[in-house]
């Protein structure tokens, strides 16, 4: 039983809401065919047009499944496709009206039904115009049987029914606009909440300035790649990178002068680094490059192009034209240490490529 629900309302949790709702649309059009047909066979309603009836109005909403199901109808704005099946379910409800002969009240609160499913979905724009169209459609069907069988419709009788729609059926548009705001307002306060709490989740792993990932989070993707590295035997490299006199820039040109190099260099080195490191701010004019699966020989090569780039790099600021360059310190993880201590060696590696005169890169040993 479950595998036969899979197959016909899919597995797919969206797709399978729109689903259900549309199979029950279906199954109380059923529960209206087979009381229209008991009325044809006790002679309350002609049979061959209610057959036809039937027909169409069954095979009307199992269409509108089959393109729900086959997931045509995801190219809509509306992909529960809720708006076509009320408003050809209203008219399939007309026709019956004009078929039912004295049965023609237990229409009505299958026409309040359906306009219960456009809560949900429909706008109050759209409910206002349904409504509109089942008052209009609605009339019409009594207006032309009163006419065509005044002995079965009689127009007093039609136009007692006719205020009765008129006036039921815009007053539950009016609520159900009522709820349909209410439900925008829930929607907009729940992407409200959701997009603050991306913003605490960003500013708890990025760094503001620059938009790369902080130390803190730095630190926790250190230790991920360790515990990695631990299981698979690889290894990697961290790169402590420092920008050479960053400190005459603040005193010469002003913070804003070394806030804008700092985004400059973040965004000059995450540009020409590989897909699979990772860069952070550590705080100041430093940086740390994580590069997994990735020995010495090779990470120092990618740290001297980058390097490079970095000596490059120039930012027009007040007319004035910066440049800076870069030093950086290189440690590859060794078995059995822990990250502290590579890190450590990745920082007593710069010490040294200051040392020696800055805009170099020094591997530790």
């Amino acid at each position: 039983m479950p595998k036969l629900l899979d197959l016909v309302l899919s597995t797919e949790a969206g797709k399978r809401t729109r689903l259900s709702q549309a199979l029950l649309a279906v199954a109380l059009m059923a529960t209206g065919v087979l009381v229209m047909n008991a009325y044809a066979r006790f002679g309350i309603a002609p049979a061959r047009p209610v057959w036809i009836w039937s027909a169409v109005s069954l095979g009307g909403l199992l269409v509108i499944f089959a393109l729900i199901r086959s997931g045509w109808s995801h190219r809509l704005e509306d992909a529960s496709m809720t708006v076509p099946q009320m408003v050809f379910s209203i008219g399939s409800g007309a026709a019956a009206y004009a078929l039912a002969g004295a049965g023609r009240g237990g229409v009505f609160p299958i026409v309040m039904v359906v306009l219960v499913f456009g809560v949900f979905v429909a706008s109050p724009a759209q409910m206002r115009a349904i409504s509109a169209y089942a008052v209009a459609i609605f009339g019409a069907a009594m207006a032309w049987m009163s006419w065509r069988q005044p002995a079965v419709y009689p127009p007093l009788v039609e136009l007692g029914h006719f205020v009765m729609v008129a006036t039921m059926v815009p007053a539950t548009a009016v609520l159900a606009g009522r709820l349909s705001r209410l439900r925008h307002r829930a929607r907009q306060h729940s992407s409200e909440l959701k997009e603050a709490l991306n913003r605490i989740r960003e500013l708890a792993t990025r760094d503001e300035l620059t938009g790369l990932i902080n130390r803190r989070h730095m630190h926790e993707l250190v230790e991920q790649e360790h515990q990695r590295c631990t299981r698979s035997g690889l290894t990697f490299c961290v790169a402590m990178l420092d920008l050479d006199h960053f400190k005459q820039i603040n005193d010469n040109h002003g913070h804003a002068a070394g806030d804008d190099m700092l985004r400059a260099v973040a965004q000059e080195a995450q540009r020409h680094v590989r897909a699979a490191d990772v860069l952070a701010r550590w705080g100041g004019e430093e940086f740390v490059l994580m590069m997994p699966e990735a020995r010495a020989a090779l990470a120092r090569g990618g740290l001297e192009r980058l390097r490079e780039r970095i000596g490059a790099l120039q930012i027009l600021h007040r007319g004035n034209r910066l440049g800076i360059t870069l030093s950086a310190g290189l440690a590859e993880h060794h078995a059995g240490e822990t990250v502290a201590q590579t890190l450590e060696r990745a920082d007593r590696a710069l010490y040294e490529a200051k040392a020696q005169g800055r805009n170099r890169v020094v591997v530790a040993v």
